[in-house]
C-alpha cells in the first residue's frame, strides 16, 4: 500500500484515524543508528509500526524491529511522543492518519540487518551520514532527539 506524507500542508486531506504506533531508536557498538528504507515511500526511517491488539507497546517495538530489520532489541528508555496534528499520512486505501508515534530507545541484542517486505534496505548509519539520506522531517526530529540523549522525553 502506498503512502503520502503531508507535513504542515494546508491542503492535506483531513485525518480519519489515529493509530498507536511506535518507532525504535537503536544504536550499535559504534554509535550508529539502525535505519530502514521504507518500501511504501522510499524514505529512510527508524523501524516501527502499529501496535496490535493484546500487545504491550514495548512488545510492539521489539516485534516491529525484528520484522523490519532482522535485529533483536530490548526496550531501554523512551525518546518521546510525537503527535503533531499537522502531520498526516494518506494511504492508497483511503485512510488518512494523524501522526501518533511513541519513539522508544532500544538496546541492541544481536542479529544482522536484513530486509523485509517493508524495508528495501537496512543499515547502521552514523549521525554525520544522515544528510545523505532522504528522511522525512518528523522522522529526522526523532532521530536527532535519540542522538541528543535528552534528560526527559520529548512530548509534542
Amino acid at each position: 500500500m502506498a503512502r503520502i506524507e503531508h507535513f504542515n500542508n494546508p491542503n492535506a486531506p483531513k485525518p480519519n484515524s489515529i493509530v498507536v504506533a511506535v518507532t525504535v531508536f537503536v544504536q550499535d557498538e559504534q554509535g550508529r543508528v539502525l535505519l530502514i528504507q521504507r518500501t511504501d515511500n522510499g524514505l529512510w526511517a527508524l523501524p516501527g509500526g502499529a501496535q496490535d491488539f493484546g500487545e504491550y507497546i514495548a512488545e510492539t517495538a521489539v516485534r516491529e524491529t525484528r520484522e523490519e530489520t532482522g535485529v533483536e532489541v530490548e526496550v531501554a528508555d523512551m525518546v518521546g511522543i510525537y503527535s503533531n496534528p499537522n502531520h498526516v499520512v494518506e494511504y492508497s486505501d483511503g485512510e488518512v492518519r494523524q501522526q501518533f508515534s511513541i519513539c522508544l530507545k532500544g538496546r541492541y541484542l544481536g542479529g544482522a540487518p536484513t530486509t523485509s517486505d517493508e524495508s528495501s534496505a537496512v543499515q547502521w548509519v552514523a549521525r554525520d551520514e544522515l544528510g545523505n539520506l532522504q528522511i522525512h522531517p518528523s522522522m529526522r526530529l526523532r532521530i536527532d532527539h535519540g542522538f541528543d540523549r535528552r534528560a526527559a522525553p520529548y512530548i509534542g
